[in-house]
């Protein structure tokens, strides 16, 4: 199979980042997947000859420097900035400030930190892609979410703001938006481990989205020709017609 470069995915240790460091592997790159929990990372290596583990805070600017040095002179081509996540599921009223800084620091500037560093080999590979993880909460707001929106909305603001910056350089900037997705960590990490409160997020529907759904939107942007950039993909499943329109079967 042809050597497509390197591609870095941040959050890989789980749910869409893992399925996508998967998906990039098995259409020929060398995978670098990115993130904090080695075990995981060692398992999803496992998984394909292509994944290389490497342990990865993008909170943390040494962290995220050392990626950077690793994988200095080498082709770079692709960086999925995926790394992210909902941390409380409360009204401003209520708000949590540290989890609202948490949110930013992991959704928006963990994402900054990183394409950053990794920006140079993109550009210097001829050929490169930045493929920002978003959601349909950076587009439209809702209820108790506000630190995750707020963070989304950053997320999308990025990318924008990248793909002007990059004018006429040759890197793509892609922003993928997904909305109900049902992964193993996401809602149960938003609502502080209350597994059932996770769970009626999705009850009654029959078909979310499942982090494979939306590594096939990764690798389909990916592998497009270059010339052909996506500026943004909303993916939804077909039970959720809107952000507030979930066609429930209770």
């Amino acid at each position: 199979m042809t050597d497509r470069g390197i591609a870095v995915v941040t959050g890989a240790s789980s749910g869409i980042g893992a399925a996508s460091a998967i998906a990039l592997a098995q259409e020929g790159f060398h995978v670098v997947a990115a993130a904090r929990r080695v075990e995981n990372l060692q398992t999803l290596a496992s998984q394909h000859a292509n994944i290389e583990p490497f342990i990865l805070d993008v909170t943390d600017q040494n962290s995220v420097d050392s990626l950077a040095k690793h994988l200095e002179g080498k082709n770079v081509t692709v960086v999925v900035a995926n790394a992210g996540g909902a941390f409380d599921g409360t009204t401003v009223e209520d708000a949590d400030v540290d989890s609202w800084i948490k949110a930013f620091d992991v959704n928006v500037i963990g994402s900054v930190r990183t394409i950053k560093s990794l920006l140079p080999s993109l550009i210097a590979s001829g050929a490169g892609t930045i493929v920002l993880m978003s959601s349909t909460a950076g587009r439209i707001v809702y209820e108790n979410g506000g630190s995750y929106t707020a963070a989304k909305h950053g997320t999308t603001a990025l990318a924008e703001t990248l793909r002007l910056e990059l004018s006429g350089k040759p890197v793509r900037v892609i922003e993928l938006a997904p909305g109900m997705v049902k992964t193993d960590e996401f809602a149960v990490k938003r609502f502080g481990g209350d597994t059932a409160r996770a769970a009626k997020v999705y009850e009654g529907v029959a078909e979310p989205l499942t982090a494979d759904d939306v590594a096939e939107a990764v690798r389909w942007t990916v592998m497009l020709p270059h010339h052909y950039n996506v500026d943004l993909m909303v993916i939804r499943p077909l039970a959720q017609s809107a952000q507030h329109k979930v066609h429930r079967v209770l």
